[in-house]
Formats: structure tokens, C-alpha cells, sequence
């Protein structure tokens, strides 16, 4: 007999109040990346992605956040950046610089646009200039950085690790 009882596909805890946290996307190179960040991003609860480039989500990846996150499109990073930081968001961009911090030990505030770069190039040194703290995950072997998508669902998870209830 077991000792503890376990179900599957349990309802999605609820938030007590909306998600402050936004990502804002560089234009990314492939729609698969985009759509796994989206897909994670609705677990997290996200319900806004402003995006640069020509954004577009496969729903076969993004799944049920293809229909609840609202996408943005912007032309180029550092405005929507500006527009953000005048709602009264932090912009944090994922990156490795010389001055970033470590994710672990990082403290999120509570309205966080989290500024997610291109897969190859990073973020830009414009986009770079328009922020208020980087963080960076470390890591411990090659390649020098994880993959964006994998970057973005580590720190959105850090972010809500630190503000569970919403």
C-alpha cells in the first residue's frame, strides 16, 4: 500500500493578484524559440510579451498561451524599453556582461520587464544602455550560454520563485 496518494494534471494554482512581469524579446532568429518562451511564460502566469522583429508563436508549441498572452509588436528594442520603464517597470536584461549579477542571487522587484536578447548576438549595446540591472545564469561548462528560451524559462522561474502569489 502506498504511503502517499499522487494525481496527475492537477488545476493550475491560482494567483492572487496579476503577474507584474513582462518580457520584452529582441527579434529572435527562430519562432520555435519565441513560442517555448511564450508557452513557459503562460505557466508563470505572464500574460504580456513585447516583441521586436516579426514576432510569430507556432501554437503547436505555444499551446494554450498562443490564445492568453498578449503579444506586442514593436520595431526596434530601445523604444519599447522607454515605453515600459514610463508604466513604472524595472528592466532587467538576461545577458553575460562585465557587470551583471548572478540569477541566484539576484532580487527581483515586484513590476520586472525581464529583456531577453537574440539567440546569436545577445542584447545590443542600445538595449543594454536602457537598463536598470543584468542578470546572468551561470554556467559551469560549454557552450558559454544557454539557449534563449532555456535562459528565459530559468529566470522567469527565479522571478516567480520570489513572488509566488502573483
Amino acid at each position: 500500500m502506498p504511503r502517499f496518494e499522487h494525481r496527475r494534471h492537477q488545476a493550475p494554482r491560482t494567483l492572487s493578484q496579476p503577474r507584474e512581469l513582462v518580457l520584452a524579446c529582441a527579434p529572435m532568429r527562430s519562432g520555435v524559440n519565441l513560442s517555448r518562451i511564450a508557452r513557459a511564460a503562460g505557466c508563470c502566469g505572464v500574460t504580456r510579451i513585447v516583441c521586436t522583429g516579426r514576432a510569430k508563436l507556432d501554437p503547436k508549441i505555444a499551446r494554450d498561451a498562443a490564445e492568453n498572452i498578449v503579444l506586442e509588436s514593436h520595431r526596434t528594442l530601445p523604444p519599447a524599453l522607454r515605453m515600459l520603464r514610463h508604466e513604472g517597470y524595472t528592466l532587467v536584461g538576461l545577458e553575460q556582461t562585465t557587470n551583471s549579477s548572478d540569477l541566484h542571487s539576484f532580487v527581483f522587484d515586484h513590476m520586472t520587464a525581464l529583456v531577453v536578447g537574440n539567440e546569436r548576438q545577445g542584447l545590443t549595446d542600445d538595449a543594454l544602455a536602457e537598463l536598470d540591472a543584468v542578470v546572468e545564469i551561470p554556467v559551469w561548462g560549454l557552450p558559454y550560454s544557454y539557449n534563449v528560451a532555456t535562459a528565459t524559462v530559468m529566470a522567469m522561474y527565479e522571478y516567480c520563485r520570489q513572488f509566488p502569489d502573483g
